[in-house]
């Protein structure tokens, strides 16, 4: 019995390059982003291990709490001389506020600081107002108190909100540029724990039958600890993801911040693939017809 000859397979083509699949600008309010990815600035244990670690996030914004004990160190340095301000964007944050009014005078300090360094951030702010000190969970009341004001005053508001899809509908009537619905408490390191609540924020901030705008910006903040909380983020919706415990605390930041940046855009990319659909049974990848039979001699 002659054995065939092996037949060639024609040469499959060479997958596409990473750069093929880039990801589309986000944009916020006057803002176009290339990163989807906002990195923190607080919380590592020195300024040289955040510095690489924005490096290796591949982001263009950093948010900086602006309240002047998180601005200076104990050796009276400045953050800011250790964020390139001509490379990354800043997005001022009121972390620390517990009232709107203490929101809206430390945003407006940020504004005055980042004028000074010439840096585009100046003209936005990341709003925090918390609650309490133990939950660290948004005052809706404060917060929404805060937006109006310094939407009035012209500033691009990005709010840090609780994932109740009813504030997050009046944040945006109020003029928010963006909603940024926590995953879980800030530095808990739980992921998106209620992912039926942030399916909701999206779901009337974006669908047009409810009124919303499939283009406003949603950026899922807080809470995140893996990867793989970024990657569902993105993949429940989210225009963007906001981080910074998850990072700075990690045994390596660097390499996190790296994992960080491949979760999003792999989030990203899977989403908009359009994944299988769930089924109880299993779905054989092969027809069932056509298959060989095994003949034994005899039977």
């Amino acid at each position: 019995m002659t054995t065939p000859a092996a037949i060639p397979l024609a040469a499959a083509p060479a997958p596409p390059a990473h750069s093929s699949f880039p990801l589309t600008p986000l944009k916020i309010g006057k803002f176009t982003l290339q990163s989807r990815l906002v990195v923190g600035t607080g919380k590592y244990r020195d300024f040289a291990t955040m510095r690489l670690a924005l490096d290796a996030s591949g982001c263009e914004v950093v948010t900086v709490a602006v309240r002047r004990e998180r601005l200076i160190d104990k050796d009276g340095r400045s953050i800011l001389e250790f964020i390139d301000t001509d490379r990354y964007t800043i997005l001022p944050n009121t972390a620390g506020c517990f009232n709107a009014p203490d929101a809206v005078r430390v945003a407006r300090l940020g504004r005055e600081i980042l004028e000074q360094c010439n840096n585009a951030g100046s003209s936005w702010v990341k709003l925090e107002v918390l609650g309490d000190r133990k939950t660290l969970l948004p005052d809706p009341l404060g917060t929404l108190e805060a937006c109006r004001e310094l939407v009035q005053d012209g500033f691009t508001v990005l709010c840090y909100s609780s994932d109740d899809p009813i504030l997050a509908t009046r944040l945006r009537d109020a003029g928010a540029a963006s909603v940024m619905p926590a995953g879980s408490p800030i530095g808990s390191g739980r992921g998106i724990a209620n992912p039926a609540n942030i399916q909701l924020v999206l779901e009337l901030l974006k669908d047009k039958a409810c009124g919303g705008d499939a283009e406003y910006p949603v950026i899922v903040d807080a809470g995140v600890g893996t990867p793989s909380d970024v990657t569902i983020a993105m993949e429940l919706g989210a225009d963007g993801v906001l981080l910074n415990t998850g990072i700075a605390h990690a045994t390596d930041p660097v390499r996190m911040a790296h994992a960080m940046r491949l979760a999003l855009e792999s989030g990203y990319h899977g989403v908009r693939a359009g994944r299988i659909g769930k089924k109880l049974h299993a779905s054989a990848s092969s027809p069932w017809q056509g298959v060989m039979t095994t003949v034994i001699p005899g039977e």
